[in-house]
């Protein structure tokens, strides 16, 4: 598995560009800016771009979406409690951010559903609290947390469509994965499920 970390735009949103070495797929995951360096990586790698994959619509998060797939022709993935989120400038914050970003994913995904890229299959957990629509992948030992789950803390609920009760059942919902799963969250360092076990004050123990 190909994994490769690109740290983008003011708010330092934590992009992913997430690859199958032998069949050359790969996709990339919240592109909140830097479009070029991302597809720098992906072509540099030999990869074909097939999915945008979003854990949740921020401005933050979805700033070089309309881009790439303008350049690549790859399809936006999303939870499908998102699309009132990603349609809406207001609700996606882009507004406050001098532009207007309203978009409609290709596919809407719901929980337990699985995503193939090539070889590798991506595990969707509905992780609602952030924002209504918010998800993480599991790929392998791999979880992308988005803005739900950070080292040592959790994603704010005081945005749209926020829920501090939700929020915390998904954390705790991921608790349970495996504690030797790597997460790499929206925002900041990774960690693991374990670490946060033993040190995020909002995981029931």
């Amino acid at each position: 598995m190909f994994l490769e970390k690109v740290v983008a735009g003011v708010y330092g949103v934590n992009c992913y560009i997430l690859g199958d070495i032998e069949t050359k797929k790969c996709a990339v995951i919240d592109p909140g800016g830097a479009c070029d360096e991302i597809l720098h990586i992906v072509n540099k790698n030999g990869f074909n771009l097939e999915y945008i994959i979003l854990t949740h619509g921020h401005a933050d998060h979805i700033g070089a979406v309309e881009e790439i797939k303008e350049k690549t022709g790859a399809n936006v993935l999303a939870h499908k409690e998102e699309q009132i989120v990603l349609s809406n400038s207001q609700n996606n914050l882009t507004y406050m951010m001098g532009g207007s970003i309203e978009i409609e994913a290709d596919r809407y995904l719901s929980d337990g559903q699985t995503v193939e890229l090539g070889n590798l299959k991506l595990q969707i957990i509905h992780t609602p609290g952030h924002t209504p629509g918010g998800m993480c992948i599991k790929v392998n030992d791999s979880l992308f947390a988005g803005d739900t789950l950070f080292r040592s803390s959790i994603g704010r609920t005081d945005l749209f469509g926020g829920d501090y009760d939700k929020i915390i059942e998904s954390v705790n919902r991921l608790a349970k994965l495996d504690d030797n799963l790597k997460v790499f969250p929206g925002h900041g360092p990774a960690s693991t499920i374990g670490t946060e076990k033993l040190n995020n004050p909002y995981i029931k123990s």
